[in-house]
């Protein structure tokens, strides 16, 4: 099975529709047991003490801006190559759940880093590049918005996020790159792990919790996007009926 096998938005739906529900409710219940674990059964760092408890809400949260700023690349490429029927539906779904990832991650940083750093913003490489990336997610919300015809907006809002991509390599390597106030990776890495296994099992839960919450919020929001497009079809063409279902 390939992606073009859910090209068809009637087979789509009926995929996605029975999924949704259940998915949204084991990414509460991920969420809920890894906040718990990491907020009241995990011990204070020895340095940084409570406050490390913010790493289990920012770098998932961290992970996700560029975890879904991939798909939305990705997304974009297919459906300005191959002309995929629902890759565009996809891509603009994917861009404002990334973008609140991207917030998230942004403001828990800025928390995290005044009892760290002394200050609550710094000019830091990764904090710099992720501010773009938001920007950049805004800027592709912002193509969308502003061009009525959605063919020319798909096409136009795809190189925008295929040309950002480069900003997300950019991100992952910018403490090994510059001098960073950030500390180099410490849960992928070559040789393992260097985190104690009581924070990194939270931790995981929460990354684990906020990928299934991506799919569902993915689905129900591609789900909305289709149904709104059938409508706007209807409107545009009253008395006549219209199928979404591509003849085989």
């Amino acid at each position: 099975m390939s992606v073009f096998d859910f090209a068809n938005p009637e087979r789509f739906e009926r995929l996605a529709r029975p999924i949704a529900v259940p998915t949204g409710a084991l990414a509460a219940v991920l969420i809920g047991a890894g906040l718990y674990y990491g907020l009241f059964n995990s011990p204070p760092d020895y340095k940084q003490g409570e406050t490390v408890r913010i790493m289990y809400v920012h770098v998932p949260a961290a992970w996700m801006a560029l975890a879904c700023y991939t798909a939305l690349a990705a997304a974009s490429a297919v459906g300005f190559i191959w002309k995929h029927p629902l890759a565009d539906v996809a891509a603009r779904a994917t861009a404002p759940i990334g973008a609140v990832f991207t917030a998230v991650a942004i403001v828990t940083g800025s928390l995290w880093g005044r009892p760290m750093w002394g200050t609550w913003w710094a000019w830091d490489a990764r904090l710099t590049s992720v501010l773009i990336l938001f920007f950049l997610y805004l800027g592709y919300m912002a193509v969308w918005a502003a061009i009525e015809d959605k063919a020319r907006a798909a096409r136009l809002a795809a190189i925008v996020a295929i040309a950002g991509f480069i900003n997300v390599p950019i991100i992952k390597f910018s403490v090994d790159w510059w001098n960073s106030l950030h500390q180099p990776a410490s849960v992928f890495r070559a040789d393992g792990p260097t985190i104690d296994g009581s924070m990194l099992a939270p931790l995981l839960l929460m990354a684990l919790g906020y990928t299934v919450l991506f799919i569902a919020l993915l689905l129900a929001s591609m789900r909305n996007e289709i149904a709104a497009r059938r409508l706007m079809r209807l409107e545009g063409a009253p008395g006549r009926p219209v199928s979404t279902v591509r003849k085989e």
